[in-house]
């Protein structure tokens, strides 16, 4: 274990190593190498931290946001100049591949820019004489102290959403990153460290269940942001709003892709496949559900039978490599039950993903791509988000059972069509019951000047992560209602 990196807490301004004697180790997915170990935070720790950040927020606040920003201002071109460096860590922890891990940082670096822009995001409304001699105005001020809880499937871009805005806005900020890839946050921490933040406005703590529910339950913590499961985006929402808390938090999903007969055949399966089997399939706007219309079922399944056939797998590091592992053991062994299910209620696997290996890494957490077709649309295969490189694939008559087909979901965080026809799309962008749509788009991923709208049980809130909706979500509004009396005009 003398090799094994050991990642400390960042707190009130210093590195500190936790008390804790409960170790999480940090394990390559290709490899199942042990590479690096965090300390799972205790309560009093986070105690500790909350009341920094509480010290913090005082001073804080009262900067002005002109000069808040210009942390970020340091920091975006630290990102710039290590983020090759970033984008192998992600790959060691998490098993993307560099290419995939390159676009994560650059879309986290999106965000710091947008959020650089808080002095003209924060600006208020101002109307005067709403009565006689009474002028009324309304500011946004900052909430207090924040946390962020982040999942292990994209480590830098996550934490990304959150901190720069929370910090812009004139908040202190928690980050309890996800015990699985820990390393990216704390390289994004030492950046942080470097551009000279005060103490206590960012804190990283590294920890499991007892540290995020001891972050969700401290009084001094005032707004949770959170990304996982549904099941846990349902639990988090329920325990912060039971306090008072503010919180938005991003669930699970089954996304959904419908490609009419119309559609560029060669441009829809390429963007498919890349949608399904990009990251392992372990994003939450990854598709999982192509719902075929008419003459384009035979069409498309075989040209996705033989790009997912095609797609070469392995450590994410390697060259040409075009899908990485998944994160553990555990969650290939139950992709793969997935799969089994899904064979057993009559699905049939043009491409069966279970049971292989990739040469020189015997080890490693591999879940191939695999494709279902006469997949049931009302069975548990095509509700359950599988979160592996699984795209089952279910037919429809016409647009309009197909549109049907995506809204009996019970998630909504994406749905996308692909089509040559405008009044097609128009069709689609306004009935389907998703948050984010796309049209001949596979990955409707919103620009971090957007918000990241999920819908339905892929989202419990109201305000989601990124641009105008995370200054919302860390501000909190005030009106102000003033009448001056006229002042007599002294004689001289």
């Amino acid at each position: 274990m003398s090799d094994v990196q050991e990642l400390p807490n960042y707190v009130d301004g210093q590195w500190k190593r936790s008390s804790s004697s409960q170790h999480l180790p940090v394990i390559n997915p290709a490899t199942a190498e042990v590479i690096a170990r965090a300390q799972a935070t205790p309560a009093a720790e986070v105690d500790a931290a909350a009341r920094a950040a509480a010290d913090a927020f005082e001073e804080w606040r009262r900067i002005p946001a002109t000069d808040r920003v210009q942390f970020l201002f340091r920091l975006k071109p630290l990102l710039e100049a290590h983020s090759d460096e970033i984008a192998r860590v992600i790959t060691e922890e998490c098993g993307k591949t560099l290419a995939e891990s390159a676009s994560e940082v650059r879309r986290g670096i999106e965000n710091v820019e947008v959020a650089c822009g808080i002095p003209t995001l924060l600006q208020g409304w101002n109307n005067e004489n709403i009565a006689g001699g009474i002028d009324e105005h309304l500011f946004r001020q900052p909430v207090g102290v924040v946390a962020a809880v982040t999942p292990f499937n994209f480590p830098a871009m996550i934490p990304l959403w959150f901190l720069p805005y929370a910090i812009a806005c004139g908040n202190s900020f928690i980050l309890k990153p996800s015990q699985r890839v820990p390393m990216t946050s704390t390289r994004l921490f030492e950046l942080i460290d470097q551009t000279g933040l005060p103490r206590g406005v960012a804190q990283l703590l590294h920890g499991g269940r007892e540290t995020v529910e001891a972050i969700l339950d401290h009084p001094a913590v005032r707004a949770i942001s959170f990304v996982g499961s549904t099941p846990v985006a349902r639990q988090v929402y329920a325990r912060a709003a039971s306090q008072g808390k503010r919180a938005q938090c991003q669930g699970g999903a089954k996304n959904p892709l419908i490609v009419l007969p119309d559609a560029d055949l060669e441009m829809a399966t390429r963007i498919a496949a890349d949608s399904a089997f990009g990251c392992a399939g372990q994003r939450c706007l990854a598709a999982s559900l192509a719902i075929t219309v008419g003459d384009a079922r035979q069409r498309f399944t075989r040209a996705m039978a033989e790009v997912a056939s095609a797609r070469r797998v392995g450590c994410g590091l390697d060259p040409g490599v075009e899908m990485g592992p998944v994160i553990s053991a555990e969650s290939r062994t139950r992709i793969e039950a997935w799969i089994g299910r899904g064979i057993h209620a009559g699905a049939k696997a043009i491409v069966d993903g279970r049971g292989r290996r990739v040469e020189g890494y015997g080890a490693g957490f591999f879940a191939f791509p695999t494709l279902l077709d006469e997949v049931n649309p009302d069975g548990d295969l095509a509700r359950t988000e599988i979160f592996g490189p699984v795209l089952s694939l279910v037919h429809a008559r016409d647009l309009s059972e197909a549109i049907a087909l995506v809204n009996r979901s019970a998630h909504g965080n994406m749905a996308c069509l692909f089509t040559s026809s405008g009044a097609a799309a128009r069709q689609f962008r306004n009935e389907a019951l998703a948050g984010n749509i796309g049209i001949n788009v596979g990955v409707a991923a919103p620009m971090a000047f957007y918000p990241f709208s999920g819908w339905k049980e892929s989202f419990f809130g109201d305000l989601h992560a990124q641009g105008r909706h995370a200054v919302e979500f860390y501000t909190q509004t005030k009106v102000v209602v003033e009448r001056w009396p006229r002042e007599v005009s002294p004689t001289f």
